[in-house]
């Protein structure tokens, strides 16, 4: 029996172009994504109450995966580009 080996940190990777920013989240729908890990969800909830506070954020929209370990469904995905301008994910403790 043979064995091969991959080492998955001399793999290459394309370059990803960095999606475009807006200039002020004034008037915006902000989603916050939990993905389950420890404190997430209070560093989202500070996060979310200080875009709206400091800058002007309209709504905020959170929502939760089902564990670290899994990609966020794709229901909660497909939801929160139709509803929101900006989303941001939260990685926990």
């Amino acid at each position: 029996m043979s064995f091969r080996f991959l080492d998955p940190s001399v793999a290459t990777s394309k370059s990803v172009a960095m999606a475009p920013r807006p200039e002020s989240l004034a008037g915006k729908t902000v989603g916050l994504f939990d993905n389950t890990k420890e404190q997430a969800d209070i560093v989202l909830e500070a996060l979310g109450e200080e875009l709206m506070r400091s800058h002007g954020v309209r709504e905020v929209i959170t929502r939760r995966g089902i564990h670290y370990s899994k990609p966020a469904p794709l229901e909660i995905v497909e939801e929160m580009a139709r509803k929101c301008d900006i989303v941001i994910c939260a990685l926990g403790g």
